[in-house]
């Protein structure tokens, strides 16, 4: 991933990504981070077992809702 993020825009981005209000197109006008890398960023940050649940809590409520993430 190649972005120049500062420390504490890494910590915003992980605290957006973690909020279940937050969809991804806002963190991508905010910081330019498309979903993908987002992802990427969350892998590289969150202990492996926060990441999961964090990509399970994402995969189920965006089945269950429309414009959710």
């Amino acid at each position: 991933m190649s972005t120049n993020l500062s420390q504490s825009e890494i910590s915003a981005v992980i605290e957006m990504a973690l909020s279940d209000h937050m969809p991804f197109g806002v963190i991508e006008a905010e910081f330019g981070l498309k979903e993908r890398e987002v992802k990427e960023l969350m892998r590289d940050n969150l202990k492996p077992g926060s990441y999961r649940a964090w990509r399970k809590r994402v995969r189920t409520f965006s089945d269950r809702r429309e414009h959710y993430k």
